[in-house]
């Protein structure tokens, strides 16, 4: 072993979207913490797109926030762009997405991080996991330097053994050229974690002057200012915009000439790719009557010429990228600034991992982030803050932060990983969660600002603003609820001039704002409902429209409860319950589920198994209480 050089509360090893929030939220607890880089100038990089949120994603970026992270903040201060998406749908879909200028972004986070108290933040190539028992003692530099520490969080995202692959081009390197962390993966195998290997991939940078944006459609950002955070001050933005163009029957043929020489089928690519993430190669592929697929064309920043390709990922040959670009219009003249690629990288099995993020074998190692089979910034950026919160609460001896799959976005996500695994890059959507009615884009603070408060992560100015907030809208719903309206000929007339139908027997201003033509600000000129903020008004029209359906998920959600608080304890031997089927018994003992509604949720798992489980539980109940 090398030699000693300073002891941690936690060490982070990786400073990407994981690593960051990870570390953020263990020195902002106020425990001594080691951020590990192996770049100082890789700190929070967007290496593929550059945006924050999107479908789904958006609600993750809401519930960093609302627990006391950093990335919506830092998101807001960087947007160049924001959309709210999916407008034309329900609430529940709604999701917010922001154009970052990928340089300041990862300038802002370097500042965050430099300057936090309890945080050093260094550049090192760490080569070992030191474990002692099965017990994390620290990690070991390149080096020879030895950082001390019971707990390890492990945020390598797409840098484990990571090989970089376009056309026959094939290299050891991390995203954007930075180093490779090729020893890492050798050290923690040896000490009994399970690796897999993945594949993902970038597309094509491109200079903007070489493009012709009037054969392209404009994709302007919203008028109405948003933010991510409801604790950000910025309420002026100048928005760019970004634009859209397609692929054409001529793209597809040259992409289909030369698909023996991508890297994707020529045998170098060795990674499993993710499905909802597809290269243009699979595309072409899998899409095979598609005559053309949409691309959108999004600026990397304010102060540089380099655009991003969005929906062309690929690993052709740079000479063929270009070639099949120059088809697409307003591409026609295009010059490529950087080649897309693929890049394989290995990763934790996540079925190896507590609900906490903690391994279930290497007492205090955690893990977060793409490092775990994920896909996308966000994604990590909620695991990294889960882990580091948890890692915390480890070295408090409390029980660590869980979030139910009725709670929040990260709450899914983490359950779809330690309990169903992935095999391929895993990306939240919002099909992924069966209460994302109760999940949405606008109420993220409402659900978890008090549990990051509690935790110790929510600030007195954001604890001050949020319960503002949540007073006016107790104040407003009350007020609605208890203001009668009857139906005279006044009344009726306002509500035909509004285009509502006229009332036959009283109601209460609730009542009326169910109505779809109604809206709170009709309320306002017609009858004198109260002047509130614009977040609040969202809020009280949406419990108002959404209340029979919020009802009926809060009651899908109760029922879903009583199989989550049925604990299984951890020592419970499996294959002893002969009833259960053999394939059940063996997704049971990887597993090792906390709940029977965790152990429903296993792919392989039937309703007569946990019918097996609920009986073992309850005479395995009835014989601890014989004893007492």
């Amino acid at each position: 072993m090398g030699i000693v050089v300073d002891s941690y509360d936690v060490i982070v090893i990786g400073a990407g979207h994981a690593g960051v929030e990870a570390s953020l939220a263990a020195a902002r607890l106020g425990y001594k913490t080691l951020l590990a880089t192996l770049s100082m100038d890789n700190i929070a990089l967007m290496p593929c797109n550059p945006s924050v949120g999107g479908s789904a994603k958006g609600q993750l970026v809401g519930e960093i926030d609302a627990l006391g992270g950093q990335m919506a903040i830092s998101a807001d201060e960087a947007c160049i762009q924001m959309r709210m998406l999916n407008t034309g749908k329900g609430y529940a879909v709604h999701s917010l997405r922001a154009q970052a200028d990928k340089p300041f972004y990862h300038v802002i986070m370097k500042k965050v991080v430099e300057n936090q108290e309890n945080l050093d933040v260094k550049q090192l190539m760490i080569d070992k996991l030191l474990v002692r028992n099965d017990e994390v003692v620290g990690v070991e530099a390149e080096t020879g330097e030895v950082f001390e520490s019971s707990i390890v969080i492990i945020c390598t995202g797409t840098y484990l053994r990571s090989k970089i692959v376009f056309g026959s081009v094939n290299y050891e390197s991390g995203p954007n050229g930075l180093r490779s962390a090729n020893k890492l993966s050798a050290s923690l195998q040896e000490a009994g974690v399970e690796l897999t290997r993945f594949k993902t991939g970038t597309p094509a940078r491109v200079d903007r002057r070489s493009l012709d944006f009037s054969k392209m459609q404009i994709q302007e950002g919203d008028p109405e200012l948003r933010n991510f955070s409801y604790i950000s001050n910025i309420t002026h933005r100048e928005q760019v915009p970004c634009w859209l163009t397609y692929t054409s029957p001529v793209t597809h043929q040259i992409i289909k000439d030369n698909l023996v020489r991508s890297g994707m089928f020529n045998g170098l690519v060795e990674g499993i790719g993710p499905r909802y993430c597809p290269s243009i190669e699979s595309k072409i592929i899998r899409f095979k009557d598609k005559e053309r697929h949409q691309l959108f064309i999004e600026p990397e920043g304010l102060n540089t010429n380099e655009m991003y390709v969005q929906g062309m990922s690929s690993a052709l040959p740079a000479d063929v990228q270009v070639k099949f670009m120059q088809t697409i219009p307003g591409m026609e003249h295009v010059k490529m600034m950087r080649p897309g690629y693929a890049i394989d990288y290995d990763c934790l099995d996540p079925l190896q991992l507590k609900s906490s993020l903690e391994h279930k074998h290497i007492k205090g190692l955690f893990s977060a982030g793409q490092s775990n089979g994920t896909s996308g910034y966000e994604e990590a950026a909620g695991q990294g803050l889960i882990a580091g919160i948890n890692a915390v609460r480890k070295l408090q001896g409390k029980p660590p932060l869980v979030l139910g799959r009725n709670e929040a976005y990260i709450g899914v996500l983490i359950d779809d990983l330690v309990t169903k695994g992935t095999n391929e890059p895993y990306r939240m959507m919002t099909s992924r969660a069966e209460y994302r009615l109760l999940l949405r884009q606008d109420n993220g603070d409402l659900r978890l600002t008090e549990k990051g408060r509690e935790i110790g992560l929510v600030t007195d100015e954001r604890w001050e603003k949020f319960t503002k907030k949540r007073s006016e809208i107790e104040r407003v719903m009350h007020y609605l609820q208890n203001t009668l309206v009857s139906p005279t000929e006044e009344i009726n007339a306002k509500l035909i001039s509004a285009g509502s139908v006229p009332l036959k027997k009283g109601e209460n201003l609730a009542t009326l704002l169910k109505r779809s033509e109604m809206s709170y600000e009709k309320l306002q000129a017609f009858f004198g409902a109260p002047e509130i903020s614009p977040v609040v008004r969202e809020q009280t029209e949406i419990q108002c429209k959404y209340e029979g359906y919020i009802i009926k998920q809060k009651q899908a959600v109760e029922k879903a409860l009583r199989l989550e608080s049925k604990k299984i304890p951890a020592d419970i031997d499996y294959f002893a319950l002969k009833e259960l089927s053999n394939e059940a018994a063996e997704k049971l003992d990887k597993v090792r589920p906390d709940s029977l509604g965790q152990a429903s949720r296993i792919s392989g798992v039937s309703p007569a198994d946990v019918g097996v489980l609920m009986i073992a539980l309850e005479v395995h109940r009835r014989q601890e209480a014989e004893k007492q």
